[in-house]
């Protein structure tokens, strides 16, 4: 590691009415291809508001916001997930920031957080296609169950 650039703590925030604006900006930085693979954050925080069992955070290096990311817990058929554990809902990084690191480390974040409510197993689904998630989960051990939320595979990630 280079000390004079030291890597920047990847953490989550929660967002308040100050920032609200600036993470759901944070969606216009992906490419149009992009923006089919992924939710616009401000529809993504709608959804979670209107939820039971969402749990979101805004995803920072440092003081700098590079993403979003929402978790499901528990199946709600309302909410149109039929997962009996945690669900990842929802994961972006900003376009200036994707390539370096930042969503590999929210995931071990996530995971930590996990862990420490006894969790060990995490679920999301992807779509298919150019540009599609699913080689990055499938680098970070997520597997296929053979299952789909419509048409995206579902993955699922078991970890101690």
């Amino acid at each position: 590691m280079d000390n004079e650039n030291p890597l920047p703590d990847v953490h989550f925030k929660r967002i308040n009415a100050q920032t609200v604006v600036e993470i759901c900006k944070l969606s216009e930085t992906l490419s149009p291809q992009q923006q089919l693979m992924v939710t616009d954050n401000a529809i993504s925080i709608a959804q979670a508001h209107f939820s039971e069992n969402a749990w979101m955070r805004a995803i920072y290096a440092d003081e700098t916001p590079v993403g979003f990311i929402m978790l499901h817990i528990g199946s709600d058929y309302d909410d149109g997930i039929d997962c009996p554990g945690a669900f990842l809902w929802r994961l972006m990084i900003a376009a200036p920031f994707q390539g370096e690191g930042y969503g590999r480390q929210a995931i071990e974040r996530l995971l930590d957080h996990l862990r420490a409510q006894g969790v060990t197993e995490l679920y999301t689904s992807v779509h298919l296609g150019e540009q599609s998630p699913e080689e990055f989960y499938k680098r970070l051990g997520f597997e296929r169950t053979g299952e789909y939320y419509g048409d995206e595979p579902e993955l699922k990630l078991k970890f101690s």
